[in-house]
């Protein structure tokens, strides 16, 4: 059985990615945690991923690091993983791609926290153009496909890669417009999502740096995390 190595699930984004699509098209593997530790987490990372970060997938003699190389490696045995259609599958290659290597004010202004409520200080010009990418990207798939899902009537792929934006728009109450706040609704109700959400809750380790840079572009107003 597969191995997938995460971290925190408050704080990884990058590890809900592989770790929702799995459990959400069935796939068995088992789960290992890495919390991260204080300072560089490189060498405790290193010990089972080759370039030191999470998630990493173990299968077998096959090693896979990189959420976007995890997900092509699933869907060379799982067709489900990307949509049937062409033209769909096409758009949410790229969406996921455009994910995967964009959004840096998103990600560096609204940095996961799933347990956390915060009240942004403002939202300067870089990170109002990525929200609004992800409204405009959001409701063009739902439009062009007929969702529920961004791709179709399927969670694929390219909804796991946008699965961490979904917290962060419950965290930090990101304007989402049109039928994209429907789909807001319908992701954070799967039960892969609420079982992630839940475990991420029910975490006390606490990260100095993750934790800093909430503050630093926002007020908490709420702390769902057990103490």
């Amino acid at each position: 059985m597969p191995t997938l190595y995460i971290a925190n699930k408050n704080y990884s984004s990058w590890s809900l990615r592989p770790w929702v699509l799995m459990h959400e098209l069935g796939m068995a593997f088992e789960e290992k945690a890495v919390p991260f530790g204080q300072g560089s987490n490189w060498e405790r990372f290193r010990a089972f991923s080759p370039n030191g970060r999470v998630p990493c997938l173990h299968d077998n003699d096959v090693i896979v690091w990189d959420s976007l190389a995890i997900v092509e490696y699933l869907a060379e045995r799982h067709p489900a993983v990307w949509p049937s259609e062409r033209s769909a599958r096409a758009w949410a290659r790229c969406a996921a791609a455009e994910m995967h290597a964009g959004f840096a004010s998103l990600r560096n202004q609204c940095g996961m926290s799933c347990g956390l409520r915060v009240r942004l200080h403002g939202m300067d010009e870089a990170l109002g153009a990525d929200v609004a990418r992800v409204n405009e990207l959001w409701n063009e798939g739902l439009a062009r496909f007929g969702g529920p899902f961004l791709a179709g009537k399927s969670f694929t792929a390219v909804d796991a890669f946008y699965a961490p934006v979904i917290f962060r728009v419950q965290t930090y109450g990101l304007p989402i417009r049109g039928v994209a706040a429907d789909y807001v609704d319908l992701m954070l109700a799967l039960p892969s999502m609420k079982r992630w959400y839940d475990e991420a809750l029910r975490e006390t380790w606490r990260d100095d740096a993750h934790e800093e840079e909430v503050r630093r572009y926002g007020e908490i107003t709420q702390d769902l995390r057990a103490s």
